[in-house]
């Protein structure tokens, strides 16, 4: 368990950056919410809406550069896609003693625009980043990636979390039209694997993959 709250090279989850974005996360100055309690499920859902919200979800910008996956990099706030937000959201769960993991899957997008799909040659999204939080006694498969603004401009369900159920891509949209569809896991990871990532994308989606957008662009 020691390595699920400790930091890692990705998970830099001691370093000034995320301990920043925690502490103004966890000491809001909204008087009207206060600061959140030392409850750990409060620190886990204030934590998801920062970093769901507060990093726009971007894929069309995806750096190859390892040093720009570490948590202390994405703290800065900018624009980005999954894999970094999860990232991301780890880091600071372990920050304030929360055991948390890295979790994968490939996903199906029914709402892929033709463009998108035969630019790929496939509708199957692989590594679809979301964070593993242990709360309690229980593991929670949480998706950070898309803010709400974009969902509610798309049309797509917010992904939502209160610590009592996952929080993953939803399988159909407002409009009751297949959205998400989990094909297959790829497992729980204590750091980031980047290499068997871009590997990936690279064999799946040749020279689509080796640069933007991302592998999980889901609105392209």
């Amino acid at each position: 368990m020691d390595a699920l709250t400790s930091p890692t090279w990705f998970i830099d989850s001691e370093s000034p950056e995320v301990a920043t974005f925690v502490e103004r996360t966890l000491n809001r100055k909204d008087a009207a919410l206060g600061p959140v309690a030392d409850d750990p499920t409060e620190r886990a859902v204030a934590l998801f809406l920062a970093v769901r919200d507060g990093i726009r979800y971007d894929p069309y910008d995806v750096s190859r550069e390892p040093g720009d996956y570490r948590a202390s990099a994405i703290a800065g706030g900018s624009p980005n896609w999954c894999v970094p937000k999860a990232v991301l959201l780890t880091a600071a769960a372990r920050h304030v003693g929360i055991p948390a993991r890295l979790g994968f899957a490939d996903v199906r997008n029914h709402l892929t625009s033709e463009k998108l799909s035969d630019t790929m040659g496939t509708d199957l999204f692989a590594w679809h980043g979301y964070s593993e939080l242990l709360l309690g006694e229980r593991w929670f498969k949480v998706s950070s990636a898309f803010n709400i603004e974009l969902c509610r401009k798309v049309g797509t369900k917010v992904l939502d979390f209160d610590g009592t159920d996952d929080a993953l891509m939803h399988p159909y949209d407002e409009a009751g039209h297949r959205h998400m569809e989990y094909v297959e896991q790829r497992g729980s990871y204590d750091d980031l694997p980047l290499d068997a990532i871009f590997a990936d994308f690279d064999e799946l989606y040749g020279d689509f993959g080796s640069g933007s957008p991302a592998g999980d662009d889901v609105f392209g």
